[in-house]
């Protein structure tokens, strides 16, 4: 007798309410480890960085930038909302930085556990049908179906090897994720040698003329550009100060720079000690934790100027390269504080002096003097403007002091009185009696000094960024089993046996095959010799 249960069916269990909030999170995380999320990030991160190369960075060249202020009047100021002139340090370049950060580490931290696992576990056991597989081999060798030999001969190979009764199973090209993981955990090492070096480095440029009076210290204020890391201050520069003492150059008969060293004297160190050394263009000073490099050297001209009192005053002013190869070199030589009235003690700054011009390491020995013949010093010569009047130093208006204020020129408070060429020793009357006198030259250098923490670790992770890349590009993940079995048609004679063997390659390998063919013939090999020596022994 059948009954029927007529009670209501128990209604479904209530579904579980996701939490929206959880449920976003969660997304959006999964969103942001994911492969395409971190390549995308770091497209962006490689566009961003295109308006630093472009444009002038404050921290680098401040001058350019208020140039391109003078130049572009109506758009800088609109870029610099932007933070186009300090782009590394901008919020939207630091928030695709860390974005791309957090990416990567969500990406590598769970295949780095799947691949740990992976490396812990055996090799699978060798399917039922080996024939099936892409690689396929049968061979009949003396002694050839003992397992452990032909585990031996894989260990030999370096293949990670299982041997199961009368199975062996043995797995390669781990590599190729290991070389992976290492590629994008280098990745993560260059951002934060980056990030490290932005924080707690510091660098700054100076033009460092010989002599004691021209000494440097490394204080904030003696450099003409100088960027602190947001984590360092001034009090943390490490003290030492730089006497060049003698700079030499060598050149070629063409003219191409065959060899720069810098002679410096350096003192004031933490230790309280002093000493005279050298450094060049691809060797760097090493003092402590700074670097002090080479980047650049040209000559200082002496001239000393006589007012219409007999007051003199001396200029060391460096001129800079103009950017040919014979070393022709422009700059001014100011004289601000010239002509104060003796009787009065005061000084009229309509009758400021200032020369601008050229100087030519090697003059031509006839007009034009407009350009250097040679870079070194063979026939020194200066090519100056006179100007008289209002320097427009009172206003209180930066500038530069290696070119007059041309607005002074302009609006007539600035005239020329006459240019001249002079050569070493000569002397220029003005039409006020005041004398101009061309000395000498002195040489100075170009320095840099710079304190980079995060050198160390980005060179050491871009080591093993391409080593990890060539493993991940180059290996390949494959697997071959043996299994020994009696041969066909009947029980095997003594000493002889069948060994079936398959392969399967992970990822596409187009040697495979032939590698496969090896691994068959070393394995062959080894049965025939162990055969022949157990037919010896008995």
């Amino acid at each position: 007798m059948t009954t029927v249960d007529d009670r209501p069916a128990a209604p479904p269990a209530p579904r579980r309410r996701v939490n929206p909030v959880l449920a976003l999170l969660r997304n959006s995380w999964r969103q942001l480890t994911s492969m395409r999320t971190a390549l995308i990030l770091l497209f962006l991160l490689a566009v961003a960085a295109i308006p630093g190369s472009v444009l002038p960075q404050r921290g680098v060249s401040p001058e350019k930038v208020n140039q391109w202020f003078v130049d572009h009047p109506d758009l800088a100021p609109r870029l610099d909302q932007l933070g186009m002139f300090e782009v590394f340090g901008s919020v939207w370049f630091s928030a695709i930085y860390l974005l791309l950060f957090t990416s990567l580490v969500g990406c590598i931290l769970p295949r780095a556990r799947d691949h740990v696992r992976a490396l812990r576990m055996r090799p699978p056991a060798a399917p039922k049908r080996l024939e099936r597989l892409p690689q396929h081999a049968v061979l009949e060798a003396p002694a050839a179906a003992d397992p452990e030999a032909i585990a031996a001969v894989l260990r030999r190979r370096r293949w990670r090897v299982t041997v199961r009764g009368n199975e062996v199973s043995a797995e390669k090209g781990y590599l190729k994720e290991t070389g992976n993981l290492l590629f994008h955990v280098s990745l993560v090492a260059v951002l934060l040698g980056v990030a490290v070096g932005s924080w707690y480095g510091w660098h700054g440029n100076r033009i460092l003329v010989a002599g004691a009076d021209n000494a440097f210290c490394n204080t904030r204020q003696q450099y003409a550009e100088a960027t602190l890391g947001p984590r360092v201050d001034s009090v943390d520069l490490p003290p030492f100060c730089l006497t060049l003492e003698r700079f030499e150059a060598d050149y070629l008969a063409s003219g191409q720079a065959a060899r720069f060293w810098a002679t410096v004297k350096v003192d004031h160190l933490a230790d309280g000690s002093e000493r005279t050394t050298g450094f060049s263009v691809n060797s760097p000073l090493r003092l402590g934790s700074a670097n002090v490099y080479l980047l650049g050297n040209g000559y200082a001209p002496i001239l000393r100027y006589t007012d219409k009192y007999g007051n003199t005053q001396t200029s060391e002013a460096p001129f800079l390269r103009t950017g040919d190869a014979n070393a022709t070199e422009e700059g001014v030589a100011a004289f601000p504080d010239a002509n104060v009235d003796p009787r009065t003690g005061q000084r009229d700054p309509a009758q400021q002096i200032a020369f601008d011009g050229l100087y030519l390491p090697t003059a031509p020995e006839s007009a034009p003097f407009v350009a250097s013949q040679f870079p070194e010093e063979r026939n020194p010569a200066v090519n100056l403007r006179a100007y008289r009047g209002n320097l427009g130093l009172d206003a209180g208006i930066p500038g530069s002091v290696y070119q007059l204020d041309q607005r002074q020129i302009d609006n007539g408070k600035l005239k020329e009185i006459g240019n001249k060429k002079l050569a070493v020793g000569e002397k220029w009357t003005l039409d006020d009696g005041s004398t101009l006198e061309f000395v000498g030259t002195k040489p100075y250098i170009t320095i840099a000094v710079r304190h980079a923490p995060g050198q160390t670790l980005m060179l050491g992770a871009c080591v093993t960024l391409l080593a990890g890349l060539m493993g991940s590009l180059f290996a390949r993940r494959r697997r071959v089993w043996f299994r020994g079995s009696p041969p066909e048609g009947g029980s095997p004679t003594r000493g002889s046996s069948l060994v079936e063997a398959g392969g399967l390659p992970r990822t596409e390998h187009p040697g495979f095959a032939d590698e496969f063919a090896q691994l068959v013939a070393a394995v062959s090999d080894d049965g025939r010799r162990a055969g022949r020596a157990r037919e010896g022994v008995e």
